[in-house]
């Protein structure tokens, strides 16, 4: 069973603790995605996505990666239709560092104009990418169809 429990800030917390395991996953789920997006946003959440991990006030993005492969951590994130979710999988006596580098990348994020412009670069490169595999192209091209004029008709 699934414990939920809202802090004071409001922000909600749903966990569940497995016996016998010596990892935790910790995400973070907000509540945007490309179907809260205009056409003229199209693309924003994703965006974000990727800046995120450019850094922070208090780390570089080599900083971010090298603070969580010290640790055996993988840090990571996803943008759906609906929600962006940012994640780490680490052992359990490395939660507190992985809680602090999580929470400083939402907390303190840079947005610096150089990484701004190399980011678009990378996004391009996987929008590319998708466009050559098979199975994403016709899932976007069915929301299309589906959705028609919807934010959901727009690609991630």
């Amino acid at each position: 069973m699934y414990e939920k429990q809202q802090l004071k800030n409001g922000i909600q917390v749903v966990y569940k603790c497995l016996e016998g395991y010596e990892s935790v996953t910790l995400g973070v789920w907000v509540k945007t995605g490309s179907a809260y997006e205009s056409s003229d946003q199209s693309g924003v959440s994703h965006f974000i996505e990727h800046m995120l991990f450019k850094g922070t006030e208090h780390r570089s993005a080599q900083k971010i990666a090298l603070e969580m492969d010290a640790i055996g951590a993988e840090i990571n994130a996803f943008t759906t239709k609906e929600s962006t979710c940012f994640y780490t999988k680490t052992l359990s006596e490395d939660l507190e560092r992985a809680i602090d580098v999580l929470s400083d990348m939402f907390i303190h994020p840079l947005f610096d104009e150089k990484s701004l412009g190399l980011e678009k670069n990378v996004i391009l490169d996987e929008i590319n990418m998708y466009e050559d595999s098979p199975d994403e192209l016709v899932a976007d091209l069915l929301n299309n169809v589906t959705f028609k004029d919807h934010a959901l008709s727009m690609p991630i």
